[in-house]
């Protein structure tokens, strides 16, 4: 299984499904992943079994990457879309969040006030005042819903110490809508298991806290890369083109991103041989 890190705190610009020429913000250790899920699908692999002391790389570090990446990419004439925090596991998990997003709306507004800044987040540290005054403060929060249910959410997201749907809703609901849904559809198996966020069950569910949480607009898309975890399908657009069409009925913008197969036959990565 092949992970791809992020050995930079900045990193990029890439050209992102969703959000246009991206740079990259890396707030987590350069070495290994830290994050609060351990997703079987990320990119990044699965959290270290033995984990050191993070080293998170420092306010001050960020600000002058980014200070000279902007600088950089202005001059030349090609300013980024977006900013775009995301790393090697969850941004808001670093102590100087909340200051490190001021710093950026600085340097954003110097070098190039028309570039969006997002951060890609797992919801799961949202209670902490201090993320969720920065969440509010960016162009867009775009927060993790992989299913309504805690079991599911066990089996594909494995989360850390204590984690429920319901609670972390319950905080989604305090943005008034000031946030975007994203969610990641797959199926397969795990460890014996069936893993499949796409059942009727599954959609209706998930497409019941959608409304409950009013987003400003829902991101929906399906495995693009190796993932660590064996024997995990790619869904169809046309299957999340279904899925978004729900969303849109409820008055919710969706957008759609994934594989491109053909609707009967989903296209299998990762088969263990």
């Amino acid at each position: 299984m092949a992970t791809a890190l992020f050995d930079r705190v900045i990193f990029g610009p890439v050209h992102s499904r969703r959000l246009g020429l991206s740079l990259g913000v890396n707030l987590l250790p350069l070495t290994s992943k830290l994050c609060s899920f351990n997703c079987i699908y990320c990119e990044c692999g699965w959290n270290p079994t033995h984990p050191q002391r993070p080293r998170f790389n420092s306010r001050e570090e960020v600000a002058e990457a980014l200070r000279a990446k902007l600088q950089e990419m202005t001059e030349s004439g090609t300013p980024p879309d977006v900013i775009t925090f995301a790393g090697n596991g969850e941004p808001t998990l670093h102590p100087d969040f909340e200051a490190i997003i001021d710093d950026t709306i600085t340097l954003r507004n110097q070098w190039c006030p028309s570039a969006k800044i997002s951060v890609l987040s797992n919801a799961t540290m949202i209670g902490r005042d201090s993320v969720r005054r920065a969440l509010l403060r960016v162009d867009n929060n775009i927060l993790k819903l992989d299913s309504a249910f805690d079991r599911t959410v066990r089996l594909i997201d494995q989360p850390r110490g204590t984690y429920t749907v319901e609670e972390t809703v319950g905080q989604m609901l305090r943005f008034e809508g000031r946030l975007i849904i994203q969610t990641l559809f797959l199926r397969g198996q795990y460890h014996g298991q069936t893993v499949d966020n796409t059942t009727e069950e599954e959609v209706s569910a998930w497409l019941e806290l959608v409304r409950r949480i009013a987003p400003r607009s829902v991101m929906i898309y399906s495995i693009d890369r190796e993932t660590p975890a064996q024997n995990l399908e790619k869904i169809t657009v046309a299957k999340l083109q279904r899925i978004a069409s729900q969303v849109e009925a409820l008055g919710i913008p969706c957008s759609v991103s994934g594989a491109t197969a053909d609707p009967d036959s989903p296209a299998k990565i990762n088969q263990q041989k």
